[in-house]
Formats: structure tokens, sequence, C-alpha cells
């Protein structure tokens, strides 16, 4: 595995930094899932970076050191539901809310992948593009969103085989979409995503 970059530790040196990521925006069924994670200075795994770099393997290898390192972490999520009522911007948003209010630490200043956030109490943020790839806290906070989403996933889809959830994890590969053609929806799609190429031929 490809060693993480050293002097992207934290961007507030001396202050407890949370990093926050979430996985499965794109995906057309299954909640989102967020992570926030709060890593000590010290913290050196060989491998972290963004979780979409690295094998399945990968990340349930170093999801096991983080969680073990970590001086706190927490998972939370977003239902199909809720991203209907609110979309899925705000509805990754309130994930990472959740998760950041489950820490056993209150963080004193918080890093978000992406460029879009909503404050966290009155606690400073930076939203970071492609801080997955830049900052460890919040490496290791998308390798806990992606690993924890695709657990759920697979135990969704010994409820519903027909749509290969094991494979796809929700997102809308060729499979998937010819899938709800055929079978309609379930209360874990989306239904405010596009599901088929001919969205109007499903009745909802």
């Amino acid at each position: 595995m490809k060693q993480f970059d050293p002097l992207m530790i934290c961007m507030q040196p001396g202050r407890l930094e949370a990093g926050c990521d979430e996985a499965g925006r794109g995906c057309l069924a299954g909640p989102v899932f967020a992570a926030a994670v709060i890593l000590p200075d010290d913290f050196h795994c060989d491998g972290l970076n963004d979780s979409k770099q690295l094998s399945e393997k990968e990340r349930d290898e170093l999801r096991k050191i983080i969680e073990e390192n970590a001086l706190c972490h927490a998972v939370e999520s977003c239902s199909p539901e809720e991203i209907d009522e609110m979309n899925i911007l705000w509805a990754s948003v309130k994930a990472m809310h959740r998760a950041l209010a489950r820490l056993d630490i209150l963080p004193e200043y918080i890093l978000v992948d992406g460029n879009r956030f909503r404050p966290f109490g009155s606690i400073p943020h930076t939203c970071v593009i492609k801080g997955d790839a830049k900052y460890r806290s919040i490496a290791a906070a998308s390798i806990l969103a992606k690993t924890y989403r695709d657990e759920y996933m697979k135990e969704l889809h010994e409820i519903h085989s027909e749509y290969g959830w094991h494979r796809n994890k929700g997102y809308p590969t060729k499979a998937h979409r010819e899938a709800i053609s055929r079978y309609g929806i379930t209360p874990y799609h989306r239904k405010s995503f596009r599901l088929t190429e001919q969205q109007l031929t499903l009745d909802f």
C-alpha cells in the first residue's frame, strides 16, 4: 500500500481536530453514511488514503487500525426517506452532524471533505476539496464511512438479492438499473433519484 503523506497530519496543530467524510452520495439505494474521526497527533499508518483508492481488503485492514488507535470515532447515516426529503447534499451533512454529536470527545476544529457544510454548533470548520486524499483524519473518516456502508448494503442484499447490492452497493450500475426496471423499487431506493433510464415508466 502507498504511504500517506506524513505532512498532512492536521490543519490546526495543537487542536483536537475531527475529520468528516461520507459514503454513498451517488447511490440509487440505501442510506448515506458519514463518519467523524479524531486521531492522535502521533498517528502513523502506512497506506492510509482516500477510501476510493483502496481495495476492499485494504479498507477493512485500515478500519481495524483506525478504530484501535483513534482518540474517538463515530459513524451515522441518513435514510433514503431523509435523502428524498432534504436532498442528498444536506442529508450527507446531516449524517456528518450526527456522527460528530456521537463523538466521546468534543472537537475544537472540524475538517470536512468537499465544499459544502453547515456549522456544527460554534465549532469552526474548513471544507477541503478532495480532503480524503490530503488529511489523515478525513481519510480515516472516508474508510469508516465506506466500510460501514458496504456492510449494511451486504445485509440488505440478503433481503433483496435481485438487485445485486452485495456487488454494486446500491450504485447505478447497468445491472442495478435493469433490476429496477424488472422488479420495481424497494423501500430502500431513493425516489428522488433517476432510478432508470426511463424514470417516467416507474409508478411511485
